[in-house]
């Protein structure tokens, strides 16, 4: 029986903690990702360096560099009632901001699966410049 107590209540903290943190993000794969950033309301951000994001980045993507150091006060000058879709080159740094943003109150928040690395590797174009 105290075990079951504290299964129940850990599982109660664990939701409320959740719950707090603000919106929820969802991994999508190139496919589901490429359809999602063609609804023009979806505000597509690559989170790499400006270097990697002058050599090669989606179309219509901005730049918000997740290593700058003001990538928190950076985000937080975004309208968090938008729906965003994020990048980066292999999805780790895409994660972690994504996971900030979420806690951040961001309420719809894509992130790409493998990052521009499985775009690419899918055939998907990328800009320079």
């Amino acid at each position: 029986m105290k075990k079951l107590i504290a299964v129940l209540f850990a599982s109660v903290f664990v939701f409320t903690a959740c719950g707090v943190a603000g919106g929820s993000v969802t991994t999508l794969n190139v496919p589901d990702f490429g359809k999602k950033i063609t609804d023009q309301s979806v505000m597509l951000l690559d989170v790499r360096t400006p270097s990697e994001f002058a050599s090669g980045h989606i179309s219509g993507a901005t730049n918000i560099d997740f290593e700058s150091g003001t990538f928190a006060s950076d985000i937080l000058k975004l309208d968090k009632s938008k729906t965003y879709a994020v990048y980066c080159r292999s999805g780790n740094r895409s994660a972690q901001a994504t996971a900030i943003m979420a806690k951040d109150g961001f309420k719809s928040i894509f992130n790409l699966d493998g990052g521009i690395n499985n775009w690419q590797s899918a055939g998907n174009p990328v800009v320079n410049g």
